[in-house]
């Protein structure tokens, strides 16, 4: 199959969540996969998911807070540090 007639079965919820970031309440829109793996991040580094999500604020550069967790979750997962694991 070509290229460009490949396509992407596994449908993906985008959902809103509500998380505390420095004593103030955000929301965001994220995909399950990443905020499943972003939550065991902050538990695989015994953190708090407001904690850990805190920190890939404080870092971002640009963009919005999805795109930096996604782009934080990638950069782990690649690292190794991310074991498999199943939905939660």
């Amino acid at each position: 199959m070509p290229p460009s007639s490949r396509r992407i079965t596994t449908q993906s919820q985008i959902k809103k969540r509500s998380i505390v970031l420095d004593g103030h309440r955000t929301s965001l829109s994220i995909e399950d996969e990443f905020w499943n793996a972003v939550r065991r991040l902050a538990r695989l580094n015994s953190e708090s998911l407001s904690s850990y999500v805190s920190q890939i604020d404080s870092q971002r550069e640009t963009g919005n807070l999805s795109s930096a967790i996604r782009l934080e979750v990638l950069k782990e997962a690649r690292a190794g540090r991310l074991p498999a694991f199943s939905d939660e």
